[in-house]
């Protein structure tokens, strides 16, 4: 965490280090930062949401858990009450998860993805694609799931599959995303779209997104 002032000079760190890019065409922009996903060691996660919540105006949601293939991931999301500021702290039990493999060469708790919103997650692909970007590869047993659950058609399943999205969805909206593929350790980008009042991040589809991302890395790594 870093606290940048003005008076040191650290405030222009945006001005120094990056340059702005002008934008092409509006369709597919990537507009806000949705959420950030901070990883920890689950022994250090209350001290984090006590920090959180004290620094800033956020309310704690129930921690639940997120299943791993090598064990369970602890998970609290930490939020602004208009959904402008939200934070998922998840604590790693197991070095055998992806969360817990993520910290295992770091001193301490690091950012692991960060998530990006857009309007239309269809126009947002293909502007992606084109680009050279290449989302993470999932399970076709993912979309004979999302078939089993939500009843899609054949060709509204094949779109959401061929664009690599996954989905969700409650009584107040639906949610629609993408991840990249795992980069410098198990660092990751996520771009999401939120459709009615739907506040939730996906919950369902943690499971295959990290079995698919631990999949890849090991293949990666041989």
């Amino acid at each position: 965490m870093h606290l940048l002032d003005r008076p040191s000079g650290l405030s222009d760190v945006w001005t120094v280090e990056f340059e702005p890019v002008e934008s092409g065409a509006d369709a597919g922009q990537l507009e806000t930062v949705d959420h950030i996903a901070q990883t920890m060691d689950y022994a250090e996660m209350l001290s984090w949401s006590l920090f959180y919540t004290a620094q800033f105006d956020l309310a704690k949601r129930p921690v639940f858990d997120v299943v791993d293939p090598g064990g369970i991931v602890r998970s609290q999301v930490i939020e602004a009450s208009d959904g402008g500021f939200r934070l998922t702290l998840n604590g790693a039990e197991s070095k055998e998860t992806l969360a817990g493999q993520f910290i295992a060469d770091r001193a301490a708790s690091a950012v692991q993805h960060i998530a990006l919103s857009c309007t239309d997650i269809f126009e947002t692909a293909a502007a992606l694609k084109a680009r050279g970007f290449e989302p993470l590869e999932l399970p076709d047993n993912y979309y004979d799931d999302l078939a089993a659950r939500f009843g899609f058609d054949d060709p509204d399943l094949q779109r959401l599959q061929q664009s690599g999205i996954l989905y969700d969805e409650d009584d107040q909206g639906a949610f629609y995303q993408i991840y990249s593929r795992p980069v410098a350790g198990g660092f990751f980008f996520e771009i999401v779209q939120r459709t009615g009042t739907y506040a939730g991040y996906g919950g369902p589809n943690a499971p295959f997104r990290t079995a698919a991302m631990k999949r890849l890395m090991q293949q990666d790594a041989s």
